[in-house]
């Protein structure tokens, strides 16, 4: 009888010692002297030129951090920087750097550019029965923008490749009709070798275009070029090398011929001093083998976070994206981050503060 009673009392005290648990919010599935991790939603948005790279990170973080969720939107570089200003998503992201009347007008304060990734800006077109490769220099590019040059077999293209046979073809520029980085690089370079560009266009992440078709992000211009004989446009080189589309060797500023390429983009950035708020241009950097279109891609983020949770969150993505995420870049056809530069983002990361505590240890 007494055994009897024994047992029915360790299975009352064992039922109410469960529901105690439950009320106290325990989870019998969490290890002893864990927290079970409380979901985390981000939202951001812009840059198309390192949408394929991001998009992947975040796939890839999410195995290892099923609790994070990031929607990240391909709408443009002026976008993000424009819904980061205005604080109606998390984190933005850019190819452009912003301007300091931009930074000034930012509602949350200090926003930072933490480098995400290094590419190349493709020049691509679509001709054809014409050649797969054409050499075009900065003289006949601007030109080619600028609307001064219109058919494919015009004198200065062809002497630029001897014994090519070119057509009698018109040429559609296509261009961004977004606010977009990847026009900020292109637009950045063109000013800084050509001063009739300068003088008429300039740089800007939307401009006054000459001349020319527009789409939609990289993928926009990508699909204009395939869908126009005779079109040349430019755009980041995974979407170049992704739509099969052929795309131009350009001359540098020693005056080699080169293509866009992983080394050649490693070796723009290799020249570069790189400054403190990390905002720079890479554009017709010195170097035998540099490529004269390639930038950066930055993310936008306030130095000062208000949701402590999403912060933290956020911090420890990126620090993941610049380091682990980074052998991710180069299928992608990305470049890496120098590993000199990833070890000054991570102490730019550790800046990141919310109510003036560190987010990152």
């Amino acid at each position: 009888m007494f055994a009897k009673k024994s047992k029915l009392l360790t299975g009352i005290l064992a039922g109410v010692l469960a529901l105690s648990l439950v009320g106290c919010g325990a989870n019998p599935s969490t290890p002893a002297g864990q927290e079970k991790a409380e979901p985390v939603n981000l939202t951001g948005s812009g840059s198309s030129f390192v949408y394929p790279l991001f998009n992947q990170q975040i796939e890839e973080y999410r195995k290892s951090n099923p609790h994070i969720t990031i929607n990240y939107q391909s709408t443009g570089s002026g976008a993000g920087i424009k819904q980061v200003s205005e604080q109606t998503i998390d984190f933005g992201a850019t190819d452009g750097p912003m301007t300091e009347d931009q930074q000034t007008a930012a509602k949350g304060g200090k926003i930072l550019h933490i480098p995400l990734t290094l590419g190349a800006v493709a020049i691509s077109y679509n001709l054809p029965n014409g050649p797969k490769e054409l050499k075009i220099g900065p003289a006949v590019l601007a030109d080619i923008f600028l609307g001064k040059i219109t058919t494919w077999n015009d004198q200065r293209i062809a002497t630029e490749n001897p014994g090519v046979t070119l057509p009698d073809t018109k040429i559609t520029v296509a261009h961004r009709s977004d606010g977009s980085g990847t026009t900020y690089i292109f637009s950045d370079y063109l000013t800084a070798v050509n001063p009739e560009w300068s003088s008429k266009v300039g740089k800007g992440t939307s401009l006054n275009w000459p001349a020319g078709i527009g789409g939609k992000g990289n993928a926009g211009v990508a699909g204009a070029i395939t869908q126009t004989p005779g079109s040349i446009g430019y755009l980041e080189l995974a979407y170049a090398i992704q739509n099969n589309l052929s795309y131009a060797t350009l001359q540098n500023k020693e005056g080699k011929w080169v293509a866009p390429s992983l080394q050649s983009t490693s070796a723009a950035a290799a020249a570069a001093t790189i400054p403190d708020d990390m905002r720079v241009s890479i554009v017709n950097a010195p170097g035998a083998d540099a490529y004269p279109i390639a930038g950066f891609a930055w993310a936008l983020v306030y130095q000062d976070q208000k949701d402590k949770a999403k912060g933290t969150a956020l911090i420890n993505f990126l620090n993941w994206a610049v380091t682990d995420g980074q052998n991710l870049s180069e299928k992608l056809h990305y470049a890496k981050l120098p590993a000199s530069l990833v070890s000054r983002v991570e102490t730019m990361l550790k800046s990141v503060t919310s109510q003036g505590q560190p987010l990152m240890k």
